[in-house]
């Protein structure tokens, strides 16, 4: 049966990356929902999957963004619901917030290109089949969260204590980049090169895009984990 797959974008710079051609050669149907442009939200009943991208702003902005507000109430619809939710970045801390946990600075701004851990406790978990021990993953994000309740801490880094987590197997939350492209970083440096201040988990532009074959493997990590996410 096709998958029905709604994805929500907050920024006109980050779409879905690589995870399009992966959804597209899965043969699901997809629906793009442009809150920067104030779309409707879908309901729940209209979709099967939901993937929450990432964007500049915060979990907290409700006043200059008021989707938020609404946004919020659909993932936690999702949720209830049993369907498949797949947050990244700021989509992984609005999950977060919809589970009872607390979003707040990260001690750190963390961008570019920067080693991540599974955890003991992803070793359980079915990411641990998909991701080796150790890799290299894209971010971008001064925000983080704390572990909600019944949740599993499946990654950490130097820079970020709580990387991701997997709440009931079909909830999946990444605060890195495994969609990135370097199309998509080139526009994530067009639009928030002020916020590169090389500080010491921050990159410059040069280091974040001088290897294609870092996206490509990078993107192969996401197809796994993407593919093996709409067969749950």
């Amino acid at each position: 049966m096709q998958q029905r797959v709604c994805y929500l974008q907050h920024v006109p710079f980050e779409g879905l990356g690589s995870i399009a051609d992966t959804l597209a050669g899965q043969g699901c149907s997809v629906q793009k929902v442009a809150l920067y442009e104030n779309s409707s939200l879908p309901d729940i009943e209209q979709f099967d999957c939901l993937i929450v991208m990432g964007g500049p702003m915060s979990i907290h902005d409700e006043k200059q963004y008021p989707w938020l507000a609404t946004e919020k109430q659909l993932i936690s619809q999702a949720i209830a619901a049993d369907k498949k939710v797949f947050g990244i970045c700021l989509g992984a801390q609005l999950i977060a917030s919809v589970l009872g946990a607390e979003i707040s600075a990260n001690p750190y701004k963390e961008i570019g290109w920067h080693d991540i851990r599974l955890t003991a406790e992803a070793e359980l978990t079915w990411l641990a089949e998909l991701l080796p021990a150790t890799m290299s993953a894209f971010h971008w994000h001064g925000e983080t969260f704390s572990l909600p309740g019944g949740a599993v801490a499946v990654a950490t880094s130097e820079a970020c204590l709580l990387q991701g987590f997997l709440y009931l197997d079909k909830v999946v939350a990444l605060q890195f980049h495994l969609e990135s492209t370097q199309q998509s970083v080139k526009q994530l440096i067009q639009h928030c090169g002020h916020e590169l201040d090389g500080s010491a988990y921050v990159q410059n532009a040069g280091k974040m895009l001088a290897s294609e074959q870092q996206f490509k493997l990078l993107n192969q990590q996401m197809d796994h984990i993407i593919r093996h996410w709409l067969s749950l």
